[in-house]
């Protein structure tokens, strides 16, 4: 009988530890639990939005941060269909974008986080070392396919570009071909490491790439944007000083009614050590 009453009044208290435990296991769970944010689009922004995901993750544990890249256009239309967080772009938003945004409702905020010089790229054996901007202009709409008509070896120009939804593909059509149309010749590639891979191992090639893309495997160009009589090489210095012509703002953007969400990861990228990580990546600081 003893035995009996003991055992009964064991079920309730393990009923008690029980609910405790799960209780318990609830408010670790919560604890522990993860902000996603999304970031797509550039992929110039690209190495720079992976390393300050990587370092505000190491700062906020309950941060998950996904980078993707595919070219401004895909991040910004991303963020008009509501599957990105933010959209990292190298370009400003285009009219019908901003029209867009306007139709679903959506109020975005840009932001700049850097700044980045254009380097236009050869292969390390072409002797031409500067261009001005109407012969670059000449050279990517098919009116200049040769390099002997630009100082160089009489070899075939073979000129590589982003595809049309990169914000780079953009800003060097308007600032560089003064919005003339690329040459059916001219080779798109899906990505800025392809180009640099393919200017690379290509001795006629020609090609644009953001400055944290350079590699020892190219050669970049001095350009003019004053007909000949000053030639500026690409650099962290001279896209600072504003002296190298093709040089641009790199954007966050996002919806404000996400903003309590991202606020927080685009504040880090402005902040002291957010910028540092702009300069070591090889990208201009906004202060």
């Amino acid at each position: 009988m003893k035995k009996q009453t003991i055992a009964l009044l064991l079920i309730p208290v393990l009923g008690l530890m029980s609910c405790g435990s799960e209780t318990k296991e609830t408010e670790e769970t919560k604890a522990v639990q993860k902000t996603a944010i999304t970031l797509k689009g550039s992929d110039t922004v690209l190495p720079l939005g992976q390393k300050e995901a990587e370092e505000y993750m190491k700062k906020d544990s309950t941060a998950s941060i996904t980078v993707v890249g595919g070219g401004s256009g895909v991040g910004i239309t991303a963020l008009i269909d509501g599957t990105t967080d933010i959209a990292m772009s190298s370009r400003d938003l285009k009219t019908e974008e901003k029209l867009k945004f306007s139709e679903a409702k959506k109020d975005m905020t840009e932001t700049i986080i850097a700044y980045d010089a254009l380097s236009v790229i050869v292969h390390p054996e072409n002797k031409v070392s500067q261009l001005t901007r109407e012969q670059l202009e000449k050279i990517f709409t098919g009116e200049i396919t040769n390099w002997k008509d630009v100082g160089g070896a009489n070899e075939k120009i073979v000129a590589y570009s982003r595809e049309s939804s990169s914000g780079t593909y953009e800003f060097f059509k308007e600032h560089v071909l003064n919005k003339k149309n690329y040459a059916t010749t001219v080779l798109s590639m899906p990505a800025t490491g392809a180009i640099v891979q393919s200017v690379g191992q290509t001795k006629g090639a020609i090609g644009y790439v953001g400055l944290a893309y350079e590699t020892k495997d190219v050669k970049q160009l001095s350009v003019s944007y004053d007909e000949g009589k000053t030639y500026v090489a690409p650099s962290i210095a001279a896209a600072k000083d504003k002296t190298y012509p093709i040089s641009r703002p790199l954007f966050y953007i996002y919806d404000k009614t996400n903003e309590a969400k991202v606020k927080p990861f685009v504040d880090f990228a402005l902040s002291e050590a957010g910028q540092k990580i702009v300069a070591e990546i090889g990208y201009v600081p906004i202060q």
